[in-house]
Formats: C-alpha cells, sequence, structure tokens
C-alpha cells in the first residue's frame, strides 16, 4: 500500500490536519469528574499552555485594576488616577455603553486619541490586531456579581484584563444544555448590568467534559439558540468535543486570538459572528494559495488559483468576505476582486462589504466606473459584476493592471455556466442615475399612484450600488414633482439635477447649523469632499470647521466623529450632483 507524503505543510494553520486525541493517550480523560476537578484540570492545562491563572481576582473592583495594568503595559503607558478614571468614563466603561457599543470597540474602535493631562494625546489600543504575541492571555475563576441578582461564574479568560471569553462547566454525564441555559440566564441577569465589563465579552464555551461547544455572545433573539453552538474541529471537519481536547486546540493561544481577533466579524446589523471551523480552514487555505502563487512567482497562471466547495446555508459569503479583507493586508496584492453574478448584488451583501470602511470598498455602477476603481488608490476591495469585468476587458486591452499581482474572488462559482450564458447571450442594461431616472418618466406614464412607482424605483436602486445612497433623494423627488407635467426624459433629468442640488444646498446648511460648525470653512471642506467623492479624516481640515472646543474636553473626539459621520454621509448621497453650496 502507497504511504503518502505531504507536499506542502504549514505551522500557520490554526485548523489542525492532525490531532492526536487526548483520551487515546490516557484513558482517565473519560473517567467520572466532579464539576470542581473538571475545572481544576482545566485551569490547570490553561496555565501549562502559558496563561496567568489569577485565583484573586474575582471582584468587578479587582478586575478593573488589573485592567488598568494590563493597558499600561499593552500600550507601555502611565495613566495617573485622574487620567485612568477620565479614561474610563470617556471610553472604556462609558455608563451609556451598551454590549453592542463594547463589541464594538473591540472589532473597530479598539484604539482610542487619549488626551494626558499634560496634553500630548497617545493612542491606547485595547487589542493589538497587527502582532497578536503582544495581547496578554490570564484566567480567573468563579467571579462573583453582588446586589439583587448574585451570580457566580466558571471560569473566565481575560485578554489584556478585559474578559472577552467566558467558559461554563458542567460534570461528565450532565446534558450539555444545562451550561447553554446558565449562560442565557447570566446574560440576562447580570453580564449587561451598569458597568459590568463582562458587557465586553464575545465568545462563550460550554462543556460537559465529553462534549464541548462554542458560540458567539450575542442578545439577537434569532442568534442566541442552541442551535447556533458549533464544536471546534479538524481539517476534515472530524469534531473535537472533549474539553481536553478542545483545551489543546481552541484554546491555543495563537488560535483562540486569531479567532477573536481575524476570525470573527461584527456585521452592519449589530450581529457577532464567529466563523467556523471549516470556514476558517477556506480561509486560511485561500490566503495561504495567495502567497504561495507569490514566492513561487506562479501568479497569472492556472496553477495560481484554486476552489473552495461549501454547500448552500454553510455561510460562504462570509467565508469569501474574510478572505478578500485578509488579502488587502498583504503588501504584494495590489487589489482584490470580489465578483458576483449580476444577480447576486444584494443590499445586505454590500453593506457587510462597506463595514470595513468607505474608503477601502467599492461598487461600480458601470464599466466606466469599474475602471475608475481600478485606477484609484485608495480602495483595494473591488466589488463588481462578471459583465462589467468581461465588457471592460474587451474595451481596454493595455490596462497597467494587467501587469499587477490581484485577487479574484468569484461568489457562487457554481453558477458558472449560467454566468458564461449571460455574458455571451445577454445585453445587460448599466443602471446608472440617468437611466433610473428616465424609467421614472417611462413608469410614470403607467403606474399613476406614486407608493406602486416608489416601490417599483426602489428595487431598482437598491441594484445600483453607486445609487443606493440616492434612494431616499430620488423617492423625494418623485413625492414631490408633478410627474405629469413632465414632457420628456430630457426634462425629468433637468428637473431632478436642479431638485437636488436645491436639496445639497439645504441640507448643507442644516448640517451646519445644527453642528454649530465654522460656516466658510465648513463650506470649503464640503465642496472638496464633494469633487473627490469622499470626506477624509487627515489632515487638519476637519478640526477647523468644529465649533471651538479644547482637545481636553471629553466631549471633543465625539463631536469630532459626528460630525464626520453626518458630512461622510452627506457626500455620499449628492456626489455627482454639483459642487455649489
Amino acid at each position: 500500500m502507497f504511504e503518502y507524503k505531504p507536499i506542502v505543510e504549514s505551522k500557520n494553520f490554526i485548523v489542525l490536519d492532525k490531532y492526536e486525541k487526548y483520551s487515546l493517550i490516557r484513558e482517565e480523560a473519560s473517567i467520572y469528574q466532579t464539576e470542581a476537578s473538571l475545572e481544576k484540570e482545566f485551569i490547570q492545562d490553561l496555565v501549562n499552555q502559558g496563561y496567568e491563572y489569577l485565583p484573586e481576582l474575582t471582584t468587578p473592583e479587582a478586575m478593573l485594576k488589573n485592567v488598568r495594568e494590563q493597558l499600561q503595559i499593552l500600550n507601555n503607558v502611565v495613566f495617573s488616577d485622574e487620567e485612568w478614571v477620565r479614561f474610563c468614563e470617556e471610553y472604556f466603561d462609558k455608563s451609556s455603553d451598551s454590549h453592542i457599543d463594547k463589541t464594538r470597540k473591540i472589532h473597530n474602535n479598539y484604539i482610542y486619541d487619549f488626551v494626558f493631562d499634560d496634553g500630548h494625546i497617545k493612542n491606547i489600543y485595547l487589542v493589538n490586531k497587527d502582532d497578536i504575541t503582544k495581547n496578554r492571555m490570564q484566567v480567573i475563576s468563579q467571579f462573583e456579581i453582588t446586589g439583587a441578582q448574585a451570580n457566580r461564574y466558571d471560569v473566565t479568560i481575560l485578554v489584556n484584563g478585559l474578559p472577552l471569553i467566558q467558559v461554563e462547566l458542567k460534570k461528565r454525564g450532565v446534558a450539555i444544555r444545562e451550561a447553554f441555559n446558565q449562560v442565557n440566564r447570566y446574560s440576562k441577569e447580570s453580564y449587561n448590568s451598569e458597568h459590568s465589563l463582562f458587557k465586553y465579552l464575545q465568545i462563550c464555551v460550554i462543556s460537559n467534559g465529553t462534549d464541548t461547544r462554542y458560540f458567539a455572545n450575542t442578545t439577537k433573539r434569532d442568534k442566541n439558540s442552541f442551535d447556533f453552538t458549533m464544536n471546534w474541529a479538524k481539517a476534515d471537519n472530524t469534531l473535537i468535543k472533549d474539553l481536553k481536547d478542545f483545551t489543546a486546540t481552541f484554546f491555543q493561544k495563537n488560535t483562540i486570538l486569531r479567532i477573536l481577533l481575524q476570525y470573527s466579524v461584527f456585521d452592519s446589523s449589530n450581529n457577532l459572528l464567529v466563523m467556523r471551523p471549516y470556514q476558517i480552514v477556506a480561509t486560511e487555505r485561500i490566503i495561504w494559495k495567495i502567497k504561495s502563487a507569490h514566492e513561487l512567482k506562479k501568479w497569472s497562471t492556472t496553477e495560481s488559483g484554486g476552489y473552495i466547495w461549501h454547500t448552500t446555508g454553510s455561510g460562504k459569503t462570509l467565508t469569501s468576505f474574510k478572505a478578500a479583507r485578509l488579502a488587502t493586508e498583504l503588501d504584494f496584492i495590489d487589489k482584490v476582486f470580489f465578483v458576483v453574478d449580476r444577480k447576486d448584488l444584494d443590499y445586505q451583501t454590500m453593506k457587510e462589504y462597506q463595514k470595513f470602511s468607505p474608503d477601502s470598498v467599492n461598487g461600480s455602477e458601470s464599466t466606466a466606473g469599474l475602471k475608475r476603481n481600478i485606477e484609484k488608490e485608495d480602495n483595494k476591495i473591488i466589488i463588481t459584476t462578471i459583465q462589467k469585468l468581461n465588457n471592460l476587458i474587451k474595451s481596454d486591452v493595455n490596462l497597467a493592471i494587467y501587469n499587477k499581482e490581484v485577487v479574484f474572488i468569484f461568489d457562487e462559482a457554481v453558477n458558472w455556466d449560467d454566468v458564461i450564458f449571460e455574458i455571451d447571450l445577454l445585453k445587460s442594461q448599466e443602471i446608472n442615475l440617468d437611466y433610473i431616472l428616465e424609467l421614472i418618466y417611462e413608469k410614470n406614464k403607467d403606474v399613476k399612484d406614486k407608493d406602486t412607482l416608489v416601490d417599483e424605483i426602489r428595487r431598482i436602486i437598491r441594484s445600483s450600488i453607486e445609487n443606493r445612497t440616492k434612494e431616499s433623494l430620488i423617492v423625494d423627488f418623485i413625492n414631490q414633482t408633478d410627474l405629469n407635467k413632465i414632457q420628456d426624459k430630457v426634462s425629468i433629468l433637468a428637473d431632478f439635477y436642479e431638485f437636488a442640488q436645491q436639496e445639497q444646498k439645504r441640507e448643507a446648511e442644516e448640517l451646519i447649523n445644527e453642528e454649530g460648525l465654522n460656516v466658510d470653512a465648513a463650506k470649503r471642506y464640503i465642496l472638496v469632499s464633494l469633487k473627490r467623492e469622499y470626506a477624509s479624516e487627515n489632515g487638519i481640515d476637519l478640526n477647523e470647521i468644529l465649533p471651538k472646543m479644547s482637545p481636553l474636553n471629553p466631549g471633543y473626539l465625539t463631536k469630532k466623529q459626528t460630525v464626520f459621520q453626518k458630512i461622510s454621509a452627506f457626500v455620499e448621497k449628492f456626489k455627482h450632483i454639483g459642487d455649489k453650496l
């Protein structure tokens, strides 16, 4: 019988191809254990893997003190007592924060510009995503919550002092659902109480020794079912269920940190998604394939490609989303294209991709728009359709990007025959703003009820990525205009742009007045943003439009972020409309 040898091995994959189960080595792993004995052994296994055990840390006061120490080490700073109180009140432990706010701080807003008492500003990190080895791992047990709802938690994993993982254990033989129900009770009673640092909780782990599962900590009713719990597994999908085996793999420090910081997604609907083992396997293999093609100089050949086959409902979009994001972080990759069939360009998918940042994700309303996006330096992920890509390649054979390293990720490649059929046989209508307006004119002849017309036009708008931000503007135009008086298609274009420019001026004045901005500076900043098609936080232009306020004022950064978000939304709505205020 032939013995097959691996062609390539990697020590960087967190989902293992090979793992010898602990239960095959020592039979006592499966004998009767009390819950206390199971907990003690679990903690010792974590300590053996490099975790620091803090048996005395059992109260909220002790946890907050430890967080201060850990963040000082991570950021190489020392907070005075007054500065620490201010840091907590301004950012880290705001009384108004919900679990969603805390989760957003772990995934999106994990860096805070803190102004120290002497006036200097420093970035304070909650977690280090660039070098995960800098994050310190600790374990505590029997943490107590007193008051109206007194609870005692089994085992908590701290990352830089933050309680990001909660583990609830039941002795072997007890149904694992009891541990799940206990976590649910804690979530309702005490995790989210005022000033509870357990609002930062990201992942819950439940185990009865013989079956161990993990799941995202979420308050969404449709996502906190036992059905959403997951077993860890090997690369071939062999489940790793025993707590001893689970600890040796899932809780290996590099693995759990990458699950927390790389393979979890906080989406635009405030859902926290933690990837399943097979999704991580697929993502890791895609990134490995990209790297190996580069290192072996195989890019632009069929050897540089590959495919991932996952069944319907397995979360393919999330997998490709994460693979695309990680591919953009590779220095040698110039662009990442996420290519879909036109029918699959639904609004929710685009929102998920835009969650990375407005500057790094872009869709194209036309072939010309796709070309412009390719030539830009400020956006790496380009979402497009196979039709536009095909049209561009046929029309321009000398693009500079043809000589650069790029990544194409095709969604739903199983429909490839249908896609090719559409390319060859269908003449697709590019849905741009002019086309939508002309459609309004045509449909108004047949549909006299404005509500019906609006519903039809909304569907068209949402199939055009670039125009989705103009949906409210177009709907307002329909509702506020006597469409029956419009003579022809040319007239509807002129009427719309006149209406839109008036709305642009009105909304700009409204925004400036509501936020108390410096009028002249604000208008200049908005006009520049409209011309370049996005608002920028770089430089001092944004600071100059703000009301006079000391950077030491706790509300300064909040005000700045609010103004920036409003102007960004304004620019998305009115770009290409006009550059006069």
